[in-house]
């Protein structure tokens, strides 16, 4: 439990025993303790506490989430909003560019930006230098990197089905993406 960051609202998991005290970021809502704040449960004696979790820029090897932004045939402009698993404040986000040399590890001068990503998708990168003043350079070519959510033409939220496509639920239309291997699997 001492490692899991919890988000507001978000019920934490008591361990066996008797119920602690709520200290500060906690509350009690539907016989659940939650979390009031973004942050990391923890125990300090009888009380149990939540201490802030402060965000911070994005460095070489964070991994971020973002949403596209813009497109170019050379490269995805990202809207990072998520450092390292913390929340970026409303309004704080962070640029980063993708690449077509960063999109995969191979076959990198076949890769073609609008067959990887589309505006409005979610993706999972890492940041591999600071890019310019304005930017960071952000790659996706490992398993585990790319496109995490995406919302087909129909509007309906896409399933991936390999590494480079996702299929609308309502149409079964196939749309290219590089999508990222889904966790624990």
């Amino acid at each position: 439990m001492d490692s899991d960051l919890v988000l507001p609202g978000q019920p934490i998991s008591l361990p066996r025993g008797p119920i602690p005290q709520l200290g500060p970021g906690t509350y009690t809502r539907d016989a659940q303790v939650r979390a009031s704040l973004v942050g990391i449960p923890r125990n300090e004696g009888s009380t149990l506490t939540i201490s802030r979790v402060r965000p911070h820029p994005p460095g070489p090897n964070s991994v971020v989430l973002g949403s596209i932004t813009r497109l170019s045939p050379l490269q995805a402009m990202l809207s990072i909003t998520v450092v390292d698993g913390v929340p970026l404040p409303s309004g704080e986000e962070f640029t980063g560019v993708i690449r077509t040399q960063d999109v995969r590890a191979t076959e990198k001068d076949k890769v073609k930006i609008a067959d990887c990503f589309r505006g409005g998708d979610v993706v999972r990168g890492v940041v591999i230098s600071l890019g310019d003043a304005r930017s960071y350079f952000v790659t996706t070519a490992r398993n585990d990197l790319g496109v995490i959510f995406a919302t087909s033409e129909a509007g309906a939220t896409m399933e991936p089905v390999s590494w480079q496509e996702m299929r609308c639920p309502k149409t079964g239309k196939i749309e290219r993406r590089k999508c990222a291997k889904p966790e624990n699997l």
